[in-house]
């Protein structure tokens, strides 16, 4: 039976709070660990040059955020893996892809992953209780199910923050107690890795620390990035933003009659006239899986919480579906939908259930 993710709960100084993290998810951690080392090893790079790389994206981290830098040194002490380790969880989109420009790859992308995720957003006045709704589907390897955990952060400034991550990661999706929620999808565009930017679990983690909208759509919109990435914005007081990100802009998409939905192709307008659609080759069902979700919602007049799970276990072109079964999706790994998100961030609610193509138990966790 598939078990529920973990609670994590931390306080205290970030190398506290690090620490806290590393002892309570000690085995998920070292399963992070295992998985990402395998995809280094795999592209047979040497140690000097994971070290190199490892140096230059803790650098950037710190730049960023020393904050985030001692947090990850407390959870590689406690957990007993090296610094490195923690670094490549936080940063692997980024550190793999410049692991392949070293091997002369032809692409920094790895097109054997058919990665996914659709997220969406029920405004206050379509949703049945008349509170915002945000959630996500994410599609990706599907052992991650027994490497993720979710995490409550009490922080002593700034508001506290809940959030679904891979086993010592900093931040995914989630939400925090000013009620602002954030998820993620994959974008892939021409302008990818040709600059060095933060990684976006970091940027991620940020907004979740923001305790206004307006700076959380700051930090997301204008943060340096290595590759292009979606992410969708919320707030319990009634508002919803998507922004397609490339490297070095961002593009925003709104809601229509109070339903804003995404997968994992660029939709707006100046996006489409501005960069070169890449994703589709690794997602083509991307193409119908957002439109299934605005169908399905479009069709209850108020959704609620039940109503988006609902969509988000739809079958459609099964196993190329908004909800994926385990399936084949890397050289030797499962590609899955790891795990269904859905938050009410007016009720500081979060329910998730892994595996849902297989599983339907939801767990909650709270702020409260």
């Amino acid at each position: 039976m598939t078990q529920p993710f973990p609670l994590i709960e931390i306080s205290g100084t970030p190398y506290a709070r690090g620490c806290q993290y590393g002892e309570q998810a000690k085995a998920r951690i070292h399963a992070s660990v295992a998985i990402y080392g395998d995809q280094l090893d795999a592209l047979q790079i040497s140690r000097e040059h994971r070290e190199k790389l490892i140096t230059r994206f803790s650098a950037i981290i710190h730049d960023f955020d020393a904050d985030y830098l001692n947090e990850m040194r407390g959870i590689a002490a406690a957990s007993g893996v090296p610094l490195e380790a923690i670094v490549m969880i936080n940063a692997r989109t980024e550190v793999i892809a410049q692991a392949r420009n070293l091997q002369c790859c032809a692409t920094p992308h790895d097109d054997a992953i058919k990665d996914g995720c659709t997220g969406a957003v029920i405004l206050p006045e379509r949703s049945h209780h008349g509170k915002l709704i945000h959630g996500q589907n994410w599609d990706w390897r599907a052992e991650c199910a027994e490497s993720s955990v979710v995490v409550k952060i009490k922080r002593e400034q700034g508001p506290d923050v809940l959030t679904f991550v891979e086993a010592g990661g900093l931040g995914r999706s989630g939400m925090n107690s000013a009620g602002i929620a954030i998820t993620a999808n994959y974008l892939r565009c021409e302008r990818d890795y040709q600059q060095q930017g933060v990684p976006l679990s970091l940027i991620r983690r940020k907004a979740l620390e923001q305790q206004h909208m307006a700076l959380a759509m700051k930090v997301v919109a204008t943060t340096p990035k290595s590759c292009s990435n979606n992410m969708i914005l919320s707030t319990r007081e009634g508002f919803a933003i998507d922004f397609e990100c490339a490297p070095d802009e961002s593009f925003t998409l709104y809601p229509q009659n109070g339903l804003l939905v995404h997968a994992n192709h660029w939709e707006s307008l100046p996006a489409r006239c501005k960069v070169r659609e890449e994703g589709i080759e690794a997602s083509p069902d991307s193409l119908y899986r957002g439109w299934r979700v605005s169908e399905l919602l479009k069709g209850c007049e108020k959704p609620g919480e039940e109503e988006m799970k609902n969509a988000f276990f739809d079958d459609f072109g099964t196993p190329y579906s908004v909800c994926r079964p385990p399936r084949p999706g890397f050289s030797s790994d499962l590609s899955a939908t790891v795990a269904m998100i859905v938050m009410t961030p007016a009720d500081g609610v979060m329910d998730v259930a892994p595996l849902p193509a297989l599983n339907r138990t939801f767990t909650r966790y709270t702020l409260d």
